[in-house]
Order: C-alpha cells, then sequence, then structure tokens
C-alpha cells in the first residue's frame, strides 16, 4: 500500500483552479519529486496533503490518515520545511530546535540533529545571521525533529549557491538513508534528476506525467530531462 495517495484533488480560489484532477502516489522509503514551474499547483498540492487547505474535492491518505479529519495524528509522524523560513531573525538555532521539538511526543534530540547537520557551532547565533544555506539546514533540522515518517521539503534550494545547493542535496540523501520518506517539491531540474526515485510532473495545475527520470526521458526520446520535461508539458 502506497503511504501517501493523491486521488482526483482539485483546488480552486475564486475562479482560479490551482489544482484540477491531480492523482499520484508515494512509496515508503522513496524520495517523490514534485516538479513543475512557479504557478503549476505544487505548492497548493503539498499544502492540501498536510492538512493546511481544504481540498474542494478528491481524497488524499498520508500514512493511512486524511489530513482533514486526523489533522492532529498526522502533524506528530509527517515534517515540513515549508517554501520559505519563516523564523524570527533574533531566534536562535538551539531555541527555535527547542521550540518545535516541544511540540511532539517523542522529539529528536536538537543537539544531536544539530550535529548531524553540521550547525554545532551556529546553535547560539541569531537566524538572521545564518547563511542561506545554514539556513536551510535549520529547516531541514526542524523538519526532522519530530522523528518523522514523512518528510516534506518545498523548494528547498531556492536561492542557494551551486555549492550550497549541492551540500544542501547531501543532506535530503542522508534523510532518505535513515529510512525517511521525502516528498521533494521543486522547479530545478537537475535537482530532481539528482535526487527523485519518481516524480510527477506537474504544468497547469494537472499532473502531464509520472515516472523515474529514466522512464520519463525514454518515454520522450530526449537525453536530459530538462528536454523531457519540454516535452511533456507541450512547450517543445
Amino acid at each position: 500500500m502506497p503511504l501517501i495517495e493523491v486521488t482526483s484533488l482539485r483546488k480552486t480560489y475564486g475562479e482560479h483552479v490551482a489544482v484540477d484532477d491531480v492523482s499520484f502516489h508515494v512509496e515508503q522509503g522513496e524520495i517523490f519529486g514534485i516538479l513543475g514551474t512557479n504557478g503549476a499547483g505544487k505548492t497548493t498540492t503539498v499544502e492540501c496533503l498536510q492538512g493546511l487547505r481544504t481540498p474542494d474535492s478528491g481524497s488524499i491518505s498520508v500514512l493511512g490518515l486524511d489530513p482533514k479529519t486526523d489533522h492532529a495524528a498526522l502533524k506528530q509522524r509527517l515534517g515540513s520545511q515549508l517554501q520559505e523560513s519563516r523564523l524570527p531573525e533574533k531566534l536562535k538555532v538551539q531555541e527555535a530546535l527547542d521550540l518545535y521539538a516541544s511540540f511532539y511526543a517523542n522529539p529528536a534530540d536538537p543537539g544531536d540533529l544539530l550535529a548531524k547537520l553540521g550547525l554545532t557551532e551556529q546553535r547560539n547565533k541569531y537566524f538572521g545571521k545564518l547563511s542561506g544555506g545554514q539556513k536551510q539546514r535549520v529547516s531541514i533540522a526542524l523538519a526532522l525533529v519530530g522523528r518523522p515518517e514523512v518528510a516534506v521539503l518545498d523548494e528547498l534550494t531556492t536561492g542557494l549557491d551551486p555549492h550550497a545547493r549541492r551540500d544542501t542535496w547531501k543532506l535530503v540523501e542522508a534523510v532518505r538513508d535513515t529510512g525517511v520518506t521525502v516528498l521533494l517539491v521543486t522547479h530545478f531540474m537537475d535537482e530532481a534528476e539528482r535526487l527523485c526515485d519518481r516524480l510527477a510532473i506537474f504544468d497547469a495545475g494537472r499532473v502531464v506525467a509520472t515516472g523515474s527520470p529514466l522512464e520519463l526521458r525514454d518515454r520522450t526520446g530526449k537525453t536530459s530531462l530538462d528536454d523531457a520535461f519540454v516535452t511533456l508539458t507541450g512547450r517543445d
């Protein structure tokens, strides 16, 4: 049984259709990518999946739970890193980890997480004084502090320099290697190709294709995921 199953999901804002008949599933232990340009419906989909928004129709199951009716139970088993870091600039790294740990019944040890993510020396620094890469490491730590079975990472490397992006990719792979299933939202083709076991390509609120990067390249006869994406979204 899939760990996550989304079936015929639809979400509108007034007359704007943000997500239209979206279906996909995620298996345990994989990095599953949601790939698409800005405005394709990616973030709305994962917000519905986390119970942050209520879909107009369709069904979602995450770890056997319905995000609408089982929101409190799901929060204990799902970790989230949202699209933008929203911590106060004057909050220290250790304080942030301790605060988030207090939300969970059986949290990870914040000191161990800081050590694993290379943040021990930054534990007493203000969040606003961190580099972009360090802020993303803190975001990952906050997503993991509840010992989640699923981690949602949304546009994790936007704004990072190439070195920080690659360091972050290694962290995502390390998270998966601990047994956490990762749902990765991105618009970077190289990121999806490097990290994702399988992915769903979003375009204008719909899923136009699913499969591994290799399968999507083979299906379109292209040698790169970038070119396959262009073909699958009808922009070739």
